[in-house]
C-alpha cells in the first residue's frame, strides 16, 4: 500500500490539492488527509509506504495509442527484417522497459512480426518482463505489396481482407489495424495514395463489429482518410494530409485522430546523413510541410485526439514518448488538452474504462511530476516516480 501525501493531483478533472491512497493495484481514496487515512484504516493489516508529494503533482500514467515494439528507432527500419525472432523479442522487452520507466503505463502496438506484441502483452501481465500494459493488433492487414508488407498480412479483395482480420482476432488481437494508404517508410509506396479499397475497408470493419473490437487505419492522404472514416474505422493514424472535409467527417462520426508527430520529426530532424533512406526522408519532408494544415483543420473541426507516437520508427525512441505531448502543444493543442489526449481519450479509444484518471476505483498507474501537466506539456518528460499496477517501477 502507498499513500501520496501533501501534494496535488492532476488529471482531466483539473489540478487540485489531494492525497492519494493505493492498495492492491488500485486507487482506493483521493481527497483530504482524513478521507485517505480512513481508507488506510480500512485496508488489511499493512503498514503503508508513505510518499512525500509536497511540491509535486500526482498524475495518471501516459497511454501511447500507437507503437511498434519490434522496432528500436534505428535509421532504416527495413533492416529489422533479417533479425531473428529471439533478437526481436529482446528488443521488445527493452523497449517496454524504457517506456514504463518514462511514465508510459499503457501502449497499443499497431503492428509487429507474428505474435511478438501479443506475446509481450502476456509476458508483462505475468510479471516476466517489466513494462506497460500492452494491447496489440497482431499483424497489420495490407494489400499485396502495400505499405509495411514485410511484416503485415497481405490480403486482396473484401473476402480475403475479412479473413485476414478474423485471423488476428483468433490470435487474440485487442484491436485491428489496416493500411488504408501508402506510407513513408516503405520504399516505392506513395505516401498518401489509397491502398485498400472502400469495399475492402468495409469488410475489415465488418469483421471487427461482432466483438466490438476497435479498428485503426494508417492513412496519410485525404482520400484514404475519408475511405476509412466512411467504413467506420475507430481511429485514423497519422492523418498527415487531412483536409477540412476529412476533419469534419471525423468530428461528426467521432473518429479519433492519432497524429504521431514524433514519427515525422524523427525522420526530418535527422535526415539522410543519419542513415535514414533517402526515399523516406523525401516523403517525410513533404508530409511535414502539410502537417500544419492537418492540425489546423482538426482543431477547427474539434476532431477527438488520442496521443500516439509511432515509437520505434527512426530516432523515435520508447524512452522519449512523453515528448509527444510537447509536440502536440507546439501544433496548437493546449497542455490540458494534450493531457486529455494522452489519458482519457486514449483510454476511450483503447476500450479501457479504468485507466487515465486519478480517481477511486481506477488502476494505480501513476506518475509523480515536478510541475502541473495541465499547465505545462513538458511536465511529463522527467517523472520523479512511476507506478504501474500499484507497484513502483521507476
Amino acid at each position: 500500500m502507498y499513500v501520496f501525501e501533501g501534494g496535488r493531483v492532476a488529471d482531466v478533472e483539473g489540478t487540485r490539492t489531494a492525497d492519494v491512497a493505493v492498495a492492491d493495484g488500485e486507487i482506493v481514496a483521493v481527497g483530504d488527509p482524513g478521507v485517505v487515512e480512513d481508507a488506510v484504516d480500512d485496508a488489511p493489516d499493512e503498514d503503508p509506504t508513505r510518499i512525500d508529494a509536497s511540491d509535486r503533482v500526482v498524475a495518471p500514467g501516459l497511454i501511447d495509442a500507437h507503437v511498434h515494439v519490434m522496432m528500436d528507432g534505428r535509421p532504416d527500419v527495413s533492416t529489422a527484417v533479417s533479425d531473428s525472432d529471439y533478437t526481436a523479442s529482446y528488443r521488445a522487452a527493452s523497449n517496454l522497459e524504457a517506456a514504463v520507466g518514462a511514465g508510459v503505463t499503457t501502449v497499443r502496438d499497431l503492428g509487429s512480426r507474428g505474435t511478438l506484441a501479443l506475446d509481450a502483452a502476456d509476458a508483462v501481465t505475468a510479471g516476466d518482463i517489466p513494462g506497460p500494459r500492452v494491447l496489440a493488433c497482431g499483424r497489420n492487414v495490407i494489400m499485396t505489396g502495400g505499405h509495411g508488407n514485410w511484416f503485415g498480412r497481405e490480403a486482396d479483395g473484401p473476402a480475403e481482407v475479412r479473413k485476414a482480420a478474423r485471423e488476428q482476432l483468433k490470435a487474440g488481437a485487442d484491436v485491428l489495424k489496416c493500411m488504408a494508404t501508402g506510407g513513408v517508410l516503405t520504399e516505392g509506396a506513395v505516401t498518401g495514395a489509397p491502398e485498400l479499397t472502400p469495399e475492402e475497408l468495409a469488410a475489415f470493419t465488418d469483421a471487427a463489429a461482432p466483438t466490438d473490437t476497435p479498428t485503426a487505419a494508417h492513412a496519410h492522404g485525404e482520400a484514404g482518410i475519408k475511405n476509412a472514416v466512411a467504413a467506420g474505422i475507430s481511429s485514423v493514424e497519422h492523418g498527415t494530409f487531412m483536409d477540412r472535409e476529412a476533419a469534419e467527417m471525423m468530428a461528426e462520426r467521432g473518429t479519433y485522430w492519432v497524429p504521431t508527430a514524433s514519427a515525422l520529426r524523427g525522420i526530418v530532424e535527422n535526415g539522410v546523413e543519419a542513415g535514414i533512406p533517402e526515399d523516406a526522408v523525401t516523403k517525410a519532408e513533404d508530409a511535414a510541410d502539410r502537417f500544419d494544415d492537418a492540425w489546423n483543420h482538426a482543431l477547427e473541426a474539434d476532431v477527438p485526439i488520442a496521443m500516439g507516437t509511432d515509437a520505434g520508427t527512426p530516432f523515435n525512441f520508447f524512452g522519449d514518448i512523453p515528448g509527444e505531448l510537447a509536440h502536440m502543444a507546439e501544433y496548437g493543442l493546449a497542455p490540458d488538452a494534450a493531457l486529455e489526449a494522452a489519458t482519457v481519450n486514449a483510454a476511450d479509444l483503447l476500450g479501457l474504462d479504468d485507466v487515465g484518471r486519478v480517481a477511486e476505483g481506477y488502476r494505480a498507474d501513476l506518475v509523480v511530476l515536478d510541475s502541473d501537466p495541465n499547465a505545462d506539456a513538458e511536465a511529463w518528460e522527467d517523472p520523479d516516480a512511476v507506478f504501474a499496477r500499484g507497484e513502483r517501477v521507476a
